[in-house]
């Protein structure tokens, strides 16, 4: 038997493919309340590729916040996972450790490589990243 976790559905119009992994969901609604002819969780399959164009739906898709949907052109290759790795340390900052994409609340994009580190103590003068200010105020956590 299957674990909920190892779920990955996949859904094609022969130009693009969505892949859903549920168990990433979050349920912000960002999909169906913005493209709800081809994403409506009342129908069965809930995803239907024929009620917009791949290019619409790649867009809707984006607004993902939780990564539960992605999408890839079925005329390139696959893409492959990278192994992103999160550590938490003790008193301090948390440790994201691969390549990835910041997006800011005002709509800046950043990428950062390798490693990076967030600010858990909520004091950092340079939020969202961790500048060392949980030494000086003693954080916990």
């Amino acid at each position: 038997m299957s674990d909920k976790k190892d779920v990955v559905k996949e859904y094609s119009n022969g130009e693009i493919t969505v892949v859903w992994e549920p168990h990433k969901c979050i349920h912000s609604t960002n999909c169906w309340k913005g493209l709800y002819n081809v994403f409506n969780p009342n129908k069965r399959p809930w995803i239907k590729m024929d009620g917009s164009s791949s290019e619409r739906i790649s867009q809707q898709v984006d607004k993902c916040p939780s990564g539960a949907l992605t999408w890839y052109n079925n005329e390139e290759e696959k893409p492959e996972v990278e192994a992103i790795s999160i550590e938490v340390f003790p008193n301090g900052p948390l440790l994201i450790k691969g390549d990835i994409l910041i997006k800011h609340s005002d709509g800046r994009e950043e990428k950062k490589i390798k490693s990076t580190a967030f600010c858990r103590c909520g004091a950092s003068g340079n939020k969202p990243f961790c500048d060392g200010t949980h030494k000086k105020i003693d954080f916990k956590g």
